[in-house]
């Protein structure tokens, strides 16, 4: 009979807490939404299944030294997981949109107002005595309002280590459910006839133009801006690989095998933060609810910024494509393409919108240079 009770006292069933049911569930609803509605399922299933494995009782896998905390240690908390993701999203990307269409540039610095209005939100909790966020906790926490989560995480690393599990998890999520948070704002703030503006088409880009702009990206970026230059200098590096021709094995291994595996590991790492105890506090939600509020404002920041050129330019713009001024790419390009389908069958407008979509992955690389800068 001792020996049944003490099987039954080390059971998984006996340890198990209520908050650790409730973020089991979270886990599972991750899961769903990434096999079942395919919302970034690269994010959804390796984070959703780090949180089933880290909220498991009587499992220290997400602890002390357990594979998931020391390879968030080792990856995230010492910032090299977002640098090595930001230099195969460089691989990964044709800046010949941006470069073909540059008036999008500033739909994607639009959508960085996000950022800022988060950063003073914060601020004003914390005023009101609703939290206490320091100003590097609300740089960090503005910086989700980008939906770019290896940036989210640099800035915290370095601004808001504490809050860095909290943030991940905040970013990244909002990242994975782009398809779900974008098209209700962009469809409120956006007539029918303005969802059916046929853009014309992009103008062929020269080889040298694309092998000259991650060039002179770098150089102006670090002369004006040096905390945002290992950011940009790693989606810098990346791009130069994947346009200069010459080193086509190390793209190859950047775009596939390298950012492949980074990403398994960064997700099980966010994964192993979705803890009851780290999870289920004040200051968690206050974050997850201020990240949500910074992201429905930089989509609606760019959306409204392409509607205010359309005013002062001949040429129209689809305000849609604005809302992919947010760094989520190529998630949030393909929304924009969606929701313009939608409206009218022949619209095609992913390649525009890849033009503010990747000004979005500069624009927020060069926020968190300038909340590194004034904050830390």
């Amino acid at each position: 009979m001792d020996r049944l009770l003490e099987l039954w006292h080390a059971s998984g069933l006996y340890q198990v807490s209520g908050g650790q049911v409730v973020m089991l569930g979270i886990s599972l609803l991750l899961l769903y939404l990434g096999i079942a509605k395919k919302f970034e399922p690269l994010l959804l299933v390796t984070i959703g299944f780090g949180g089933l494995l880290s909220n498991i009782p009587g499992v220290e896998i997400a602890t002390g030294d357990g594979l998931l905390h020391l390879t968030y240690v080792v990856g995230i908390e010492t910032g090299a997981f977002p640098l090595i993701i930001f230099m195969g999203v460089g691989a990964l990307t044709d800046f010949g949109p941006l470069l073909a269409n540059p008036r999008t540039l500033f739909l994607g610095a639009a959508a960085q107002f996000g950022i800022f209005a988060t950063l003073l939100g914060a601020l004003g909790m914390t005023s009101l005595g609703w939290t206490d966020f320091t100003v590097k906790d609300a740089a960090a926490i503005g910086i989700i309002g980008g939906a770019d989560g290896p940036t989210a995480i640099y800035v915290a690393g370095q601004l808001a280590p504490d809050l860095l599990g909290a943030i991940a998890v905040a970013a990244y999520s909002y990242m994975a459910l782009v398809p779900m948070i974008q098209p209700p704002i962009m469809k409120l703030l956006t007539t029918e006839s303005e969802r059916k503006i046929r853009m014309v088409q992009l103008r062929d880009v020269s080889k040298t133009e694309k092998i000259l702009f991650p060039i002179l990206l770098l150089l102006l970026v670090a002369a004006l801006l040096p905390p945002a230059a290992p950011l940009i200098g790693m989606l810098a590096f990346g791009n130069l690989m994947r346009e200069c021709g010459v080193v086509d094995r190390l793209s190859d291994t950047t775009q596939n095998a390298l950012i492949n595996i980074v990403t398994i590991f960064l997700g099980l790492s966010i994964g192993s933060k979705l803890i009851a105890e780290q999870f289920l506090d004040t200051d968690t939600l206050f974050i997850l609810g201020l990240g949500m509020v910074a992201f429905a404002i930089g989509t609606a920041s760019g959306v409204l910024m392409a509607k205010l050129m359309n005013l002062l330019s001949k040429q129209p713009i689809n305000p849609l494509i604005g809302a992919a001024g947010v760094s989520a790419v190529p998630m949030a390009a393909r929304v924009a393409n969606k929701v313009g389908l939608e409206a009218n069958p022949q619209n095609i407008l992913l390649m525009h919108a890849m033009g503010p979509n990747v000004a979005g992955v500069i624009g927020s690389a060069v926020a968190a240079g300038i909340m590194i800068l004034f904050a830390g």
